[in-house]
């Protein structure tokens, strides 16, 4: 059996000239890097700025759990299914993080016989807009602690910086630093720390942003400290905004490749949804519902943070009316939140699933919640039973939704057919209207309200407990008046509640909020709960070591 590298090495790959013209964009509107992938350019923004949109559907997932449910590999199936059927489909999907990629996950770019290309490119360094980000952001924390340096014009407190310098890498040692040590001319010595770029606020200001001048005016509001006297300081205080704009004038344009079927897909940003809002950037997404007929989307993990953030946070900023929710699962992650041990999984076991299928009923009611219909996609593997697979279609059929069997890692769009099928039906059935979406909350509730709201709504928490520290945050932030706007909350992936160990549906217990912060340039704030860092650490067998380079240029142990 060919690994994913290996299937994505023999993959015969159009120049992507003739992807673009797939959608109708032309030579001029097309920046390339290389043979393979292009920056898509303003130029193409605005001659298609009235085109009509086309419908939008979100991929979202459970919990995730050890035995992977493949939301990716779905979303690029999904694209190559539709296209199979005769629609005109693109995907709008995220970039890979290095830090996973050398660490526990693997690559992001799809698996089997569903995946984008070139594979390597994308996981690696892509068009280098990671190291933009972490350019910019890292320029204003220079222009910070030189500030700090050459008098501190501002009175910029030492013990008040919030901003973080940040690396595209798990790096655990970096969480907490300090700087400056040395002589006089090394700077000023202090307290200081990375987190990972995708965590970062100019990740997401990247991908909420509509065009360059929006960028350049959120980059300013981004804050950065406070002074002696508790004034708040921006960056645009420090004078570092022009500069860091010009760093990410590139990045802000979305990327174009393919599938291993030759379909498009425009790939752009990509932050983590446990400590960020999880979805690629508003520009890809809008440009790609100009460009076809469907937009398939996807959000970071489990619906209770990547889908939540993408209503709550990208939709009402964007004006987005998704059109249609393919939540995805598999037989195997199903049973693991039904207590079976992941050496077990590929045993029938219907009593276990039966008990944890109730994490797919909640992520299936949640996402009713918004007003968006919902069709369930089973990732498949040759282990499901016929006896697992009726219950699986008992329960859809009792929560009112479509089910399909997807077979994409095997099979290609071949194997997405179905699924595909089942979407458009389901979108059809809407047809010539709007679907009733609608964010879970007004963003102009205080926090705790809008933390209630999230918390027992789409957690099925109790209710909302805050520390010391997360109290006097939150009066700050108030004070600030930043508090009126979406809450992006920082939770683990793998439970509904904030304990990574409660599977299935939890009950009778509480979120506990640590602290608060104000994302003043990206336009929310971030609430954390749990243990969640913002920079993660390598697992004890990172994937790196398996990772390896002929003489050449042919690179192995990439998944």
């Amino acid at each position: 059996m060919l690994s994913d590298i290996e299937i994505a090495q023999q993959a015969k790959m159009l120049k992507i000239g003739e992807i673009a013209q797939k959608l109708g964009v032309t030579e001029d509107e097309l920046e390339p890097y290389g043979h393979y992938k292009a920056k898509l350019s303003q130029k193409l923004f605005d001659r298609t700025a009235n085109n009509a949109d086309g419908k939008l559907i979100l991929v979202t997932a459970i919990n995730p759990t050890p035995a992977g449910e493949g939301k990716t590999t779905t979303s690029v199936g999904l694209c190559e299914g539709m296209n199979k059927i005769g629609k005109k489909a693109c995907l709008a999907l995220r970039e890979p993080s290095l830090g996973p990629v050398f660490g526990v996950k693997g690559g992001a770019a799809g698996g089997g016989y569903s995946q984008v290309v070139p594979m390597e490119d994308i996981n690696l360094h892509f068009t280098g807009d990671m190291h933009a980000i972490t350019a910019a952001n890292n320029l204003l924390a220079a222009m910070l602690d030189n500030h700090l340096q050459q008098g501190n014009e501002l009175n910029i407190s030492v013990k008040r910086i919030l901003l973080k310098r940040c690396l595209d890498m798990n790096d655990r040692a970096l969480r907490s630093c300090v700087i400056g040590l040395g002589g006089k001319p090394d700077g000023i010595p202090r307290g200081d720390g990375f987190q990972i770029t995708v965590a970062s606020e100019i990740m997401a200001i990247l991908c909420l942003a509509s065009d360059l001048e929006d960028l350049k005016r959120r980059l300013g509001n981004i804050l950065v400290a406070f002074t002696n006297d508790n004034k708040p300081v921006f960056a645009r205080d420090l004078k570092a905004v022009g500069a860091m704009t010009a760093l990410l004038k590139d990045a802000i344009n979305p990327n174009l490749v393919q599938t291993l079927e030759n379909n498009p897909a425009i790939i752009h940003g990509g932050p983590f949804a446990n400590i960020a809002h999880g979805c690629n950037s508003v520009r890809a997404t809008k440009l790609a519902m100009k460009l076809s007929d469907y937009t398939i989307t996807e959000a970071g993990f489990g619906s209770d943070l990547g889908a939540e953030k993408f209503f709550d946070i990208k939709c009402r900023f964007a004006g987005l009316n998704p059109d249609c929710v393919v939540l995805v699962a598999t037989i195997r992650a199903l049973k693991y939140n039904g207590g079976v041990p992941k050496p077990e999984l590929t045993k029938e076991n219907v009593e276990a699933l039966k008990k944890g299928i109730v994490n797919l009923g909640v992520h299936i009611e949640n996402m009713h919640k918004f007003g968006v219909p919902v069709v369930v996609a089973i990732n498949h593997f040759g282990t499901d039973t016929d006896a697992e697979i009726a219950v699986v279609r008992e329960y859809c059929e009792g929560k009112g939704v479509e089910v399909a069997f997807s077979d994409v890692f095997a099979k290609g769009g071949e194997g997405g057919v179905d699924l595909a099928n089942a979407v458009v039906s389901t979108i059809d059935r809407c047809s010539g209207c709007q679907t009733d979406f609608k964010p879970l909350y007004d963003e102009k509730l205080t926090i705790k309200e809008k933390l209630e709201i999230i918390a027992k709504e789409i957690y099925r928490a109790d209710g909302v407990v805050y520390t010391a520290k997360a109290e006097k945050a939150v009066k700050e932030i108030e004070t600030l008046k930043l508090d009126r706007v979406p809450v992006c909350v920082a939770k683990t992936q793998y439970s509904l509640s904030d304990d990574p160990s409660k599977l299935g549906k939890p009950e009778n217990f509480t979120i506990t909020v640590s602290d608060v912060r104000a994302s003043a340039g990206a336009g929310f704030v971030v609430a954390y709960t749990g243990d969640i860092m913002t920079m993660p650490g390598l697992p004890k067998v990172p994937a790196a070591e398996n990772i390896d380079v002929d003489g050449s240029g042919v690179i192995t142990g990439l998944f």
